[in-house]
């Protein structure tokens, strides 16, 4: 259980206080330079003076050791603290390696281009989302007593979507957005012929690729079950089917996702937006192409289905499966190239496309949408 594992970085002292290093630097030229890694374990309070909303909600603000207790300040509006969930197999580093973290550089550019509180969660690496949402909730209600607001816009990367989701679902009167970026909502091929749904002869490959990359197995010794095979399990077809009627959308919660595609597919139909003209940081990326990383080749190779079909996606989902809610359209990166991975690499050859600048106008793009 890792529920209380949650970073506040405030851009009014800078990520430094909150626990980071000096974080990168970044003029949008396209390099993001070294991130930092984060804190140890706890919550660091030491986010900036929360700024004034566009007004106030009801209720009043926690105490900034998160605690909850009322302090008798009103909860304050939007914009509203943005807390980052992490996907499948993602602490605030990636797969556990101390020097990768999850989200390369982000929190900390987002606090240099001026965003006054992102909190960067932490669930268990291999679960489902049914636990992992329950974690996730807990961490955006600490979110919200820290800021001093009424709610958090949640931005959730591949299985982090769908953890967001279960929150919103459960406490819709914390959540004023939910953006997802790759998120498996209507599951992966990937994951039913990991868990056997659908027979294949690419499951003894794939399964290999999923231990090795991974390094955790489907099984253990003695042949049970173990939460990485659980975590698949949910994103298969049956699995997703039973999510989606059991954590449907609830009104009055912006529901918006965008996802990449790479292998130089160009997206085509299945990258068309659902209110077109895309926004800016999809439209101004549409003739751009990304080849995929080497350690994709396997699942992206099975989710295109062969050289003729070439079905988009981004190395481990599908486009077709990413659309939720109001679809914003898609970028030129692989799974891993959508969170700066790995260690902030660039995507594939020629193209510019780049993380931050991608995260800092997405974020502009919800406060442009009120939230």
């Amino acid at each position: 259980m890792v529920a209380d594992r949650l970073i506040v970085v405030g851009a009014m002292v800078g990520a430094t206080s909150c626990g980071f290093p000096d974080p990168p630097t970044h003029d949008g030229s396209g390099s993001s330079g070294e991130p930092s890694s984060s804190s140890g374990p706890g919550l660091d309070t030491t986010a900036g003076p929360v700024a004034e909303g566009e007004g106030s909600s009801s209720g009043s603000s926690g105490n900034p050791d998160g605690t909850g207790e009322s302090t008798g300040e009103p909860l304050l509006g939007p914009p509203y603290p943005i807390l980052l969930a992490h996907g499948f197999f993602g602490f605030d580093e990636l797969a556990g390696l101390d020097a990768v973290p999850y989200w390369y550089g982000v929190p900390e550019h987002l606090a240099r281009v001026g965003e006054p509180n992102v909190c960067v969660g932490e669930v268990d690496p291999f679960n489902d989302s049914t636990d992992r949402g329950m974690q996730l909730l807990e961490q955006a209600i600490e979110c919200a007593a820290v800021t001093g607001h009424a709610k958090v816009n949640i931005l959730g990367h591949s299985q982090g979507g769908l953890d967001a989701r279960v929150v919103a679902n459960l406490a819709p009167e914390l959540v004023a957005s939910v953006t997802t970026v790759a998120t498996p909502h209507y599951g992966t091929p990937i994951a039913d012929i990991a868990v056997g749904v659908v027979p294949s002869e690419s499951a003894g490959a794939l399964i290999d690729w999923l231990v090795q990359t991974l390094g955790a197995p489907l099984w253990d010794e003695i042949g049970n079950e173990t939460s990485l095979f659980e975590a698949l399990a949910q994103m298969s077809s049956p699995g997703i089917a039973e999510f989606n009627a059991t954590y449907p959308d609830v009104p009055g919660v912006l529901y918006t996702s965008v996802t990449g595609r790479t292998g130089l597919h160009d997206g085509g139909t299945d990258c068309e937006p659902s209110s077109p003209p895309p926004p800016l940081l999809v439209y101004d990326w549409q003739d751009t192409l990304d080849t995929t990383d080497s350690l994709l080749l396997v699942p992206e190779a099975i989710l295109s289905d062969g050289i003729f079909s070439q079905v988009p996606n981004d190395g481990l989902v599908r486009v077709v499966d990413a659309r939720w809610g109001e679809f914003l359209g898609c970028v030129p990166a692989d799974h891993l190239d959508e969170v700066g991975q790995l260690l902030g690499d660039s995507p594939g050859i020629g193209n510019p496309w780049d993380h931050l600048d991608f995260y800092a106008a997405l974020v502009a793009y919800l406060r442009e949408r009120g939230v």
